[in-house]
């Protein structure tokens, strides 16, 4: 079983976000970088059936600019056999990455795909779902259990009402949530090894994609400042704040 797991580089899960001063979108310009949490999940699911010989090849697929390469590495680094770079510096709207990542899919007729569910700077989830839609294929999203049943997949998906479970026939693609597994942090020697794995980089622009955008985004602007909280002294002290606040919406 060939295995494909797209990630995605976004400003690291530990950093602060920052609006640019001008409103067009989040200052990333010296700000550290990293996979995607939950793609980070779906390498190391992929890593495991590999390790289990379940899968023949990991091959990972990342679409973004040439700095792109440090999050294919990381996961070369985690066990992925190689990698594939669709480079590209414009900011490019889910649909056309679920297009190129459907002609990469073409090219590699994998019979599974990874994603992460969603990723941290948007929170979109969507990709997973379009690349289903574009490539004919069966989905399960949310995934928090995969287990391998012959020429199918049993997986254990994350839902409003708990977990419920569900057959997939190969080939399909498949989107983690974070309970999948614990992804593995590379030792150095697996980092060094890495560079020495095959990674392709090809233009986004040969894929024979629109990469024209159709959204138009006006403006993008931090959530509002928090009202600090009040300190009481007594249980009469707080039953009078309360109602004085709400005498004064009642005003309004």
């Amino acid at each position: 079983m060939k295995i494909l797991v797209a990630v995605k580089r976004v400003v690291d899960h530990n950093v602060r976000i920052r609006v640019r001063p001008d409103g067009t979108g989040v200052e990333t310009t010296g700000v550290r970088m990293s996979m995607n949490p939950f793609c980070k999940h779906a390498v190391e699911a992929a890593v495991q059936l590999a390790e289990k010989g379940q899968a023949s090849e990991v091959v990972i697929v990342s679409v973004g600019p040439k700095q792109s390469n440090d999050v294919i590495l990381t996961a070369l680094a985690m066990g992925a056999h190689r990698g594939i770079l669709v480079e590209t510096d414009a900011a490019l709207e889910t649909l056309t990455i679920a297009k190129l990542l459907a002609k990469v899919a073409d090219e590699e007729q994998p019979d599974l795909i990874l994603l992460g569910k969603q990723a941290v700077d948007d929170d979109s989830n969507h990709v997973g779902q379009m690349l289903a839609a574009l490539t004919n294929r069966p989905q399960a999203t949310f995934a928090s259990e995969i287990v391998v049943k012959g020429s199918e997949l049993e997986v254990t998906r994350e839902v409003d009402y708990g977990r419920e479970t569900i057959a997939v026939p190969l080939p399909a693609v498949v989107t983690a949530d974070l309970r999948l597994n614990t992804p593995r942090n590379a030792a150095l020697p697996m980092v060094m090894k890495a560079r020495s794995k095959p990674l392709a980089v090809r233009p986004a622009d040969t894929f024979g994609v629109d990469l024209t955008p159709r959204l138009t985004i006006e403006k993008i602007s931090p959530p509002a400042e928090r009202v600090p909280g009040k300190t009481v002294g007594s249980v009469a002290d707080l039953a009078s704040a309360i109602a004085s606040e709400v005498n004064e919406m009642e005003a309004l």
